[in-house]
């Protein structure tokens, strides 16, 4: 299914994380947080201005993004889950070659 979202809106998928710790205990997805973040697959037209111009969004399909633990909002999209979420929830956008990303302690 092809999803276009409205103004500000991304899609974003979630990245898996690894289900193992170092010890290689393997944690069930029930006791697993889900990852904070993931990459951009869908970007809306851009942001509606007060004047009624629209700015385009700085992120593109393919980034791969850092946001809150409770941005936007779950959705399922052909079986699968989603998140769909305003520019302004996004946080930083992940270079290539900066590594895993690891939760701080």
């Amino acid at each position: 299914m092809n999803i276009r979202p409205l103004y500000d809106r991304l899609i974003v998928k979630r990245v898996e994380q690894q289900r193992k710790t170092a010890s290689g205990i393997v944690i069930p997805d029930s006791a697993a947080e889900k990852p904070e973040y993931g990459e951009v697959i869908a970007v809306g037209s851009g942001k509606l201005l007060q004047d009624g111009t629209q700015r385009p969004l700085e992120l593109k399909v393919g980034d791969r993004v850092l946001f809150g633990k409770y941005a936007g909002q779950t959705v399922k999209l052909d079986g699968e889950e989603v998140l769909v979420l305003r520019e302004e929830d996004v946080m930083a956008i992940l270079e290539e070659g900066q590594g895993e990303l690891r939760k701080a302690a």
